[in-house]
């Protein structure tokens, strides 16, 4: 059959593999930036249920500034500037401190990225950082309407190229197939509801982990599937040469 991941053309092979690669480089590196941002968020490197907690629902105890100068942006400051700022939002956060103070710390450290052409918070105006100053409640409202409709759109197209690819698969029954393309969309709809669940209540921080390990699960079986039906598998069933010698000995004309 022609439209089989084994039987493709070359070229085809290859532009699929291509991507596929990609893809995966990608899914890597992605996984590496959950680890360097939400991984921090209790101060411990690695990701956990408390990390997940904090990003989403936040640190109730303390404040957003607080709980970003202990975990991800802890390296861009030295403890001392860090515990300066601390101290100034437990003080209250009031602007004349902020000004004799805090600012040239600020503008020292943060004002390169939290600038008025970035997309991350303005620490150029005061505004800005005294609301990080206030107590933290995890992710807003507005930064989560912005990761889920980039998600369910970026995300989408990878999983239906993916797929796309996957289908051409033989090793698998039609019903596992289904059930495979599909999988990726159902975890991903699981991921992003679990952050706007654990937003409203830190119990659901353990599906955040859940729907995440089901789309790297579900993307991991359709690429290993994929690669080896068009690599691997040809090479298992490569017809047997035929000797040289049998070949021209079957051109060598009868005599009788």
């Amino acid at each position: 059959m022609p439209y089989e991941l084994k039987n493709l053309p070359f070229s085809a092979k290859v532009l699929f593999s291509s991507y596929l690669i990609i893809i995966a480089i990608g899914y890597f590196v992605a996984l590496l930036q959950i680890l360097f941002t939400h991984g921090l968020a209790d101060r411990k490197f690695g990701l956990s249920i408390q990390d997940i907690v904090y990003s989403y629902y936040g640190n109730r105890s303390g404040s957003k500034l607080e709980t970003m100068l202990n975990g991800s942006m802890q390296p861009y400051a030295p403890p001392q500037e860090r515990f300066q700022i601390i101290q100034w939002v437990r003080d209250g956060a009031l602007r004349t401190e902020y000004e004799t103070a805090i600012r040239p710390i600020i503008e020292n450290r943060c004002v390169m990225c939290h600038s008025p052409n970035s997309s991350l918070p303005d620490f150029t105006r005061f505004e800005e950082v005294q609301k990080r100053a206030e107590t933290d409640t995890g992710a807003t409202v507005q930064s989560l309407v912005r990761v889920t409709h980039v998600h369910l759109f970026g995300i989408a197209f990878i999983f239906m190229f993916v797929g796309v690819i996957f289908c051409f698969a033989t090793g698998a029954p039609e019903p596992l197939k289904a059930l495979a393309v599909a999988m990726p969309f159902i975890f991903q709809l699981t991921d992003i509801a679990s952050w706007w669940l654990t937003k409203l209540s830190p119990h659901f921080a353990w599906l955040v982990i859940a729907g995440g390990a089901g789309m790297a699960m579900s993307f991991v079986f359709m690429w290993i599937v994929s690669i080896y039906e068009m690599w691997i598998l040809p090479l298992k069933h490569r017809p047997q040469g035929i000797h040289i010698e049998s070949y021209l000995r079957h051109l060598r004309p009868n005599k009788g």
